[in-house]
């Protein structure tokens, strides 16, 4: 059995005073240190992932790095400032991509092999934001399960991201006819939010943030939210208008 730990975290782009919280993000990754994170509005101009994977790297006191795999959104003026992506310290075999629609938002997948040899897929994706348009996250929840479980699909799959829908929603209830929410397994429940913090004024509040498992692993060992705390100078400074998601999971059967 092997343990890894996972994150997600939607980045909020540039917006929102990113100049002072992007140290913010970097503590809390040094601090805990994921094996694997997915990333949502990375802003591509800037090189906003580079920046963080190399802020990150500087700091780690052991071996491996983070490497960053990324892959803008499909869409002709869109795609060119905003993106997704992986930082892995684990090898990566192989990474590819699926379009979703609606303005050219996409899923990255990265095959990484663990420590036993055993291949897992993480996946991260960022669905499409306007509130009542269910029906289009479950569009793309449709064409995400398609495509990942084909007849080659790999059993061990982890499939993170900002879904942009509520819990009761049909597209997180088409997640889960096929996979289980790490959070709910660890905790018994989804989070009653993780969107937003006080980085923006926001009159509602509400869990868009998961982390889902395939059924050929066991469950969550740990679960929990990161990024909730404020800048020691400031409450309205906080590293995202969103908060991580983080699970410890095993995969794989018990070694002897």
């Amino acid at each position: 059995m092997t343990k890894i730990s996972v994150a997600t975290l939607n980045l909020r782009n540039r917006s929102d005073r990113w100049l002072e919280r992007r140290q913010l993000i970097v503590a809390e990754l040094l601090e805990l240190q994921p094996d694997l994170v997915g990333l949502q509005e990375i802003y591509m101009p800037i090189r906003q992932g580079y920046w963080l994977r190399n802020q990150l790297n500087a700091r780690l006191s052991s071996k491996p790095p983070y490497r960053l795999l990324q892959a803008r959104k499909r869409h002709p003026i869109k795609g060119y400032f905003e993106g997704i992506g992986i930082l892995a310290r684990l090898p990566v075999i192989s990474c590819d991509i699926v379009s979703l629609g609606y303005e050219g938002r996409v899923a990255l997948r990265a095959n990484i092999e663990l420590p036993t040899g055993l291949g897992v897929d993480f996946v991260v994706t960022h669905l499409h934001h306007i509130a009542h348009d269910r029906q289009a996250r479950l569009e793309q929840v449709m064409t995400l399960t398609g495509w990942l479980n084909n007849r080659n699909a790999a059993p061990y799959q982890i499939v993170v991201g900002d879904f942009n829908e509520l819990p009761d929603g049909p597209a997180i209830q088409q997640m889960k006819v096929s996979y289980q929410s790490a959070y709910e397994l660890a905790r018994g429940r989804e989070p009653l939010a993780t969107y937003p913090t006080g980085l923006v004024d926001e009159d509602w509040a509400g869990c868009l943030d998961y982390i889902f498992l395939s059924s050929a692993i066991d469950g969550a060992r740990r679960a929990t939210l990161f990024c909730t705390r404020h800048a020691s100078s400031d409450d309205t400074l906080f590293p995202s208008d969103h908060v991580g998601v983080l699970a410890e999971i095993d995969i794989g059967p018990d070694l002897p």
